[in-house]
């Protein structure tokens, strides 16, 4: 390959790996193309799932500081990388592994840090932002005790529901400064307007006086 292709090879890798959600590193020795094109479907949309040169990929690892990622840079390897919420990845990703087992899970980056096999697969296991809300939502509307026992689950879990509140939080923010911002004006309204006594008092104000 010559070396302009090269250069834009690696900066096109580094450009996902800066703007991704997630990457997750696979070997994907055996399966087919049809395999190949199902797993990439499932990712969602904006997500991609391409095989990649072990050496360039390593270089464009480099350039974004995922040196941990090069022991990984070995064999047949492709890189799903993530434009959505890197749970449900981890979870189409799990979800195909199990049923074609030649899908081997290397590790990855999750929201700019790097992680092993095993990390990906117990992001797989914590629930959507969608359902861990719903739940407390429930259990706010239940009792304390409920409450009290959702903020007791993995310390993974209540990170992402820490997040998903502060996401929450400020999708409502600025309704509520709306609201805020209609106040002083009905309250200007009110003061502007003339209450009987004050017109019946100006009405028999002798007119003329300095």
């Amino acid at each position: 390959m010559p070396t302009q292709a090269k250069a834009a090879v690696i900066d096109e890798i580094t450009e996902r790996f800066q703007s991704s959600s997630a990457a997750v590193l696979t070997e994907y020795r055996g399966l087919t193309v049809a395999q190949l094109t199902q797993l990439r479907r499932s990712l969602g949309e904006g997500s991609s799932y391409a095989v990649v040169k072990n050496t360039l990929t390593k270089r464009a690892a480099e350039q974004v500081g995922f040196t941990d990622l090069t022991p990984l840079l070995s064999g047949p390897t492709a890189i799903a990388f993530i434009e959505g919420d890197p749970v449900e990845a981890a979870k189409a990703i799990r979800d195909f592994s199990r049923a074609h087992p030649l899908l081997v899970v290397k590790g990855g980056v999750v929201e700019g840090r790097t992680v092993d096999a095993r990390e990906v697969t117990r992001l797989a296991d914590v629930e959507s932002r969608e359902v861990l809300l719903a739940k407390l939502a429930g259990a706010m509307k239940g009792n304390l005790t409920k409450a009290a026992g959702l903020f007791q689950a993995p310390l993974s879990q209540v990170a992402r529901l820490a997040a998903a509140l502060q996401e929450k939080k400020a999708a409502e923010a600025p309704a509520a400064e709306a609201a805020a911002d209609s106040a002083p004006a009905d309250d200007a309204a009110a003061d502007t307007t003339d209450s009987p006594d004050t017109a019946a008092a100006d009405a028999e104000s002798p007119a003329g006086t300095d």
